[in-house]
């Protein structure tokens, strides 16, 4: 779950709140398209939610973690809890896709018979099955980006984010992704996907919290509809 009370935030040295007074809640297994324009406070909200900034005002929770109240030292239990995915991929390019997607269980101490366990599962669950011994510059831009939804999702997070992630896929590819991040969250996940791109939420009849200015101005299952993406 993650939940918004009028939260604001400031970056540091700045004058302007990049979140003014936001409200908005997300329960566990929704699938939300979050929108809006260039500088709208997309970016920040994930920064918050994932505790790489902090608000200097109002009330947030994020997977049974008070954000306003929490210790450093229980930010890596946190961001356990959360999955992201980036536009850019940031795939390890000497490492194979099943060592990527491993990878991020040796981080978080898994056992070495669950990462045998649990990998080859996911890049089934992704369409990479057989591809585990290839390196990330052998595949193509759409399965680069499968693996790094498979990475994302291999602890089990109650959260994936996915920041622009279609930015360098072409609407063919984007809307694979989509469907895959849509099989995820019918698997349990929340799914929390940051995107500019109209036609892919059109394709899609999922909620819609469309931001301007730090501020929610829309937040519904016809809140894309009124509003223009820049």
């Amino acid at each position: 779950m993650v939940n918004f009370e009028n939260v604001s935030m400031v970056y540091p040295g700045g004058d302007q709140k990049a979140i003014d007074n936001m409200s908005f809640r997300i329960e566990d297994g929704e699938f939300v398209f979050l929108v809006g324009p260039s500088g709208s406070g997309k970016t920040s909200v994930i920064k918050l939610v994932t505790g790489e900034v902090d608000a200097c005002g109002g009330e947030l929770q994020v997977n049974g973690f008070d954000l306003r109240r929490i210790r450093r030292h229980k930010l890596p239990a946190l961001r356990r809890t959360i999955g992201v995915v980036f536009q850019d991929f940031r795939l390890i390019e000497d490492k194979t896709i099943y060592e990527n997607v491993a990878f991020a269980m040796h981080v978080v101490g898994a056992r070495n018979r669950e990462i045998r366990r649990r990998v080859p599962y996911v890049l089934e669950l992704v369409g990479l099955d057989g591809r585990e011994k290839r390196y990330p510059r052998e595949v193509s831009g759409g399965e680069q980006q499968r693996v790094a939804v498979a990475r994302a999702i291999v602890n089990s997070p109650q959260l994936l984010i996915a920041d622009e992630p279609t930015g360098n896929l072409d609407p063919a590819k984007s809307l694979e992704l989509m469907l895959l991040m849509d099989r995820v969250n019918e698997l349990g996940t929340t799914v929390l996907v940051v995107t500019h791109e109209k036609e892919l939420v059109n394709s899609f009849s999922k909620r819609v919290v469309a931001i301007e200015d730090g501020r929610v101005i829309s937040d519904g299952m016809d809140g894309y509809y009124s509003y223009e993406i820049e």
